[in-house]
């Protein structure tokens, strides 16, 4: 055989290999989900986002689906993360730094995998890494957090960037912190059955905020969750928080007060960082008119 037909069929060959593993890796970065739909109220993900912008990812760890995120590649972040909650069965474990491979690389394990000493040229410029975070100004802000995850596992799984997103420390610790640790009462209290939770963030409106010209820093975060079986004797001051209830929480003290207003009383540490709760209509109104889409979170409102 000829060096120029040998050639050709290398060639053939090596094309062949790269469609063949890119179909494996269509097969877990899906386009719908489909892997990981469990975490969704009715096997039903949100409706009316621009899916086609955004990658979703069934977050395996260990090999079992953990949570599911949308995540968007030129901003290296998520916009929301999926989960139902479980309350944690022990301590936040030391925090281990995960990627997602097959962002990276065609045909790569569809397990997330941790950070080594160096950071592969393919993952720094697929989505976010460790470095991007050192020195920001900003923490590593989970959507899922570790508290609503049960086992060791499930809450190690949290800790990968593809979960993350630049939160300022008066919202990470203080005030969102405390509207997690809500969600966790509210659930132990009175749900019983699944309690669905979406958790994500809105960018600027205008003039897109940065962090190293990589990172995309969101204005504010927001969570919803369904609860659709809960106790049936209910006080009458809470039942407006079931089946669904939602927030919204600043991330720029410097932001207007059209969508959360500032209480100029609190601590200087979280002042600015205020988070309003208010029903699911009114979050997806909000979602509506800043992200320019008909946004649905769970299936029929949650409502059986």
């Amino acid at each position: 055989m000829s060096q120029r037909n040998s050639l050709l069929s290398f060639s053939a060959a090596l094309l062949f290999l790269l469609l063949w593993f890119g179909g494996l890796v269509h097969g877990e970065l899906s386009k719908d989900f489909s892997q990981c739909l469990d975490f969704f109220y009715n096997k039903t993900p949100p409706r009316g986002f621009h899916y086609t912008a955004y990658q979703p990812i069934c977050q395996r760890y260990n090999n079992i689906y953990r949570f599911a995120s949308l995540y968007h590649r030129q901003h290296r972040a998520p916009l929301y993360s999926a989960y139902i909650l479980s309350p944690a069965d022990g301590k936040r474990p030391r925090p281990q730094w995960k990627y997602e491979p097959q962002l990276a690389f065609a045909g790569a394990s569809p397990d997330m995998r941790p950070f080594g000493r160096t950071v592969d040229q393919n993952v720094f410029e697929s989505q976010a890494v460790n470095q991007d975070y050192t020195n920001s100004g900003f923490t590593r802000g989970h959507l899922n957090p570790s508290s609503h995850q049960k086992t060791k596992d499930d809450r190690k799984a949290t800790f990968t960037l593809t979960n993350i997103v630049p939160q300022k420390e008066g919202s990470n610790t203080g005030t969102w912190n405390t509207q997690e640790e809500n969600v966790l009462d509210r659930f132990k209290d009175f749900c019983t059955g699944s309690m669905y939770v979406i958790t994500g963030v809105m960018p600027y409106k205008s003039d897109a905020h940065w962090i190293k010209n990589r990172v995309s820093v969101p204005e504010y975060m927001w969570s919803a969750y369904c609860c659709p079986s809960y106790k049936s004797n209910i006080t009458k001051d809470m039942k407006k928080f079931f089946p669904t209830f939602a927030a919204v929480g600043r991330n720029d003290p410097s932001s207007g007060e059209e969508i959360v207003p500032v209480n100029e009383t609190a601590k200087l540490a979280v002042r600015g960082y205020d988070v309003k709760q208010m029903p699911l209509q009114e979050l997806e109104v909000i979602l509506n008119q800043r992200l320019n889409a008909p946004v649905s979170l769970f299936d029929g409102k949650c409502l059986k």
